[in-house]
């Protein structure tokens, strides 16, 4: 029996280093391969009919258009940023200098890329974000979305993946289920759940 559960730890361990289920090759970090970070543009959007196709309440994953937690990707990141994956906005020194993102910055949180780009757009997210006016900018309250305008050179970190059947619905829900992909990082023996 011990080396039956020997041989399948050990076929564990070496399926993991194939998968990069979070097991770090010699020299790498486990931070580093939880963590990769990319340099994006970003805008934000609403979920109203002249901002989307078709149902405005629906994301291209099937997923509720709901503004606490849904993020869009451009069609020429599915497969850096595949539907579930969640990612934090961090921003850079280099950001562009219209940008709103210190405005809305209370509003975004993590988020999870649930909706798709129309095609035109390249290396760029979007955030959904409440229509209400309110952000303050310029003296008065506005749509977030408009609050942000265009983002350039804003560095985004992935934090994990989820299945977007069971997405949370409140930041609050996101963060701890994030929190819990976290600890499994920091254990070898844990299973992310990817």
């Amino acid at each position: 029996m011990t080396s039956t559960f020997a041989t399948a730890l050990a076929g564990l361990f070496l399926f993991s280093s194939f998968t990069g289920s979070g097991v770090p090759d010699k020299g790498q970090s486990p931070k580093e391969l939880a963590y990769p970070t990319i340099v994006v543009s970003m805008t934000g959007y609403n979920a109203v009919a002249e901002q989307t196709d078709g149902d405005p309440h629906t994301t291209a994953s099937g997923a509720f258009s709901n503004p606490e937690v849904v993020a869009a990707r451009s069609v020429d990141l599915k497969e850096t940023l595949p539907f579930g994956t969640v990612i934090e906005v961090i921003g850079t020194d280099s950001t562009s200098p219209n940008c709103g993102l210190s405005a809305v910055e209370e509003h975004l949180g993590y988020r999870v890329i649930a909706d798709s780009m129309h095609s035109r757009k390249r290396n760029q997210i979007d955030i959904l974000l409440d229509n209400e006016p309110s952000v303050k900018a310029a003296g008065r309250f506005v749509n977030p979305a408009v609050a942000l305008g265009v983002c350039k050179e804003v560095e985004i970190r992935v934090i994990g993946k989820l299945d977007i059947k069971e997405m949370p619905k409140t930041q609050r829900e996101l963060r701890a289920r994030m929190a819990s992909l976290e600890l499994a990082n920091n254990q070898p023996l844990a299973l992310k759940k990817f």
